[in-house]
Parts: C-alpha cells; sequence; structure tokens
C-alpha cells in the first residue's frame, strides 16, 4: 500500500514538472526565486563562455542540481536538438495541475483550448487569461501547442499566474462534468456570447486556428456561441477570442 501511495506521489509531482530550455529562458528562470527549479541539465561540451557561466553561478547560489550530458541525451530531453543551446531546466509549476481537480471546484469560468498549435496564440490566451475574469486554462496534451521559450514570452510572464489544467483529450473530463455548462466558440452560432445566463460553472472551447471545435468536441458541448461581428468580418484571431471571453461579466 505504501509503494502504490509512493508511486502516486511520485508521478503526481513529476506531471507538474516542465522542461524549458535556451541560455536565455534559464537565465530568466534561475534569476527569478519565485519558480521552483528541479534539475538543471548541461551538455557537457558547453564551453563555459558569457551565458554559461552566468547559469552557473545562479545555479550554485541558488544550490540547484545540475546534471551534465552528452549533446545527443540532453537534446533528448529538451526536445529540441537544434534550439536548447546546450542547456536545458526542469521546473516545479505549481500552476500546472491535473484535468481532474477541476472537479474539487464549486465554481470556476474556465477556457478549453481544442487543438491550439501556435505557440504564439497560446502565451497569448495565457496572458488574457491571467488578466481577466478566467479561472483556468483546460490544455490537453494531445494536438496542443507544449509550454515552451515561445510560450513564455508570448505570455510576458503570465505562464504561472493561473491554473493550466492538463489532461490527453478534451472528453476525458467533459464527459464527467454533468453540472457545468459547455460552449464552443462558433461562428455560425445562433446563439452569442452576450445572450447567455450566468452560470456558476462554465466552460468556454476555443478551436483551432484554421478549422475552429472539431466535431468530436462540439459534440460534447451543450451550446454553441459566436461573437457578432460587423462589416462582414469572418472571424477573430483565437487569442483575441479568448480576451473577450475573459472579460465577459458573467
Amino acid at each position: 500500500m505504501e509503494d502504490s501511495q509512493e508511486y502516486k506521489d511520485k508521478k503526481a509531482f513529476f506531471e507538474k514538472v516542465i522542461t524549458l530550455y535556451g541560455r536565455n529562458v534559464v537565465i530568466e528562470i534561475l534569476q527569478d526565486s519565485n519558480i521552483e527549479v528541479h534539475k538543471l541539465h548541461m551538455a557537457d561540451s558547453n564551453k563555459t563562455d558569457g551565458a554559461i557561466q552566468t547559469i552557473l553561478d545562479l545555479a550554485k547560489q541558488r544550490n540547484i542540481e545540475i546534471t551534465y550530458h552528452a549533446k545527443k541525451s540532453l537534446s533528448r530531453i529538451s526536445k529540441n536538438a537544434k534550439q536548447d543551446q546546450g542547456v536545458a531546466i526542469d521546473i516545479i509549476a505549481q500552476s500546472y495541475k491535473n484535468v481532474n481537480e477541476i472537479k474539487n471546484l464549486d465554481t470556476f469560468k474556465l477556457i478549453a483550448l481544442d487543438g491550439i498549435q501556435n505557440p504564439q496564440n497560446l502565451g497569448m490566451i495565457i496572458r488574457s487569461c491571467a488578466a481577466g475574469n478566467v479561472d483556468g486554462i483546460i490544455l490537453p496534451k494531445k494536438d496542443s501547442a507544449k509550454i515552451s521559450p515561445l510560450v513564455i514570452k508570448a505570455s510576458a510572464g503570465t505562464l504561472f499566474k493561473l491554473p493550466i489544467y492538463f489532461c490527453n483529450t478534451l472528453d476525458e473530463i467533459f464527459s464527467s462534468l454533468n453540472d457545468t455548462k459547455i460552449y464552443a466558440l462558433s461562428s455560425h452560432a445562433k446563439n452569442t456570447i452576450y445572450t447567455i445566463e450566468n452560470h456558476n460553472k462554465s466552460i468556454f472551447v476555443l478551436g483551432n486556428e484554421s478549422d475552429g471545435v472539431s466535431r468530436e468536441v462540439e459534440a460534447l458541448c451543450n451550446d454553441s456561441l459566436s461573437i457578432p461581428m460587423k462589416r462582414g468580418v469572418e472571424s477573430l484571431n483565437v487569442a483575441v477570442t479568448a480576451s473577450l471571453i475573459a472579460f465577459m461579466q458573467n
């Protein structure tokens, strides 16, 4: 029984670990004492130049464990051989949560992302949600942009300011939320974001940049909503749509 609990605790811990890469990104993370660091990974072929020396000094100041790897091994950790610059870092994101934790919330307004693959869009969505009236983002691991330096840059430092709930696919959580209103954003919907009634548990689903919300996900929603637009404009960038939802009062 203890072994089983130990496994669950270990799994829960590593679910919150996000690996980032690149010398400038690593320096920024090490300079921010609010970001909890698990481990620093370095290629053993790195020359101790200005940036690398800065990273080593900062890691020493914070007493962070450093593991050295062959360049190919480091690339397997960073998953981006072309841009990791011989450095990767594991951070513990306490705001990165299992989607099942939503079931413990009494009230919430969430934005769920269906197939959002552009890192800049994801970062801007996170920024808008952090600034607005949103309690978190549901981000599936399948067919979605991963948390990366590009996402961090586009979020302008807001990545860890609100919960991001991870899952493999949206259907694994939507099918278990019977008391929640789930709305798909669609340019073809008759109802609009301004005509819905307040509800203490609501999720707004934003779809892929080119195809919108998938049919499979839309079938799990209670209703579809549109954003009224003038002058023949057909659609908005998904990050702009997220901003409008984030600052709605209901």
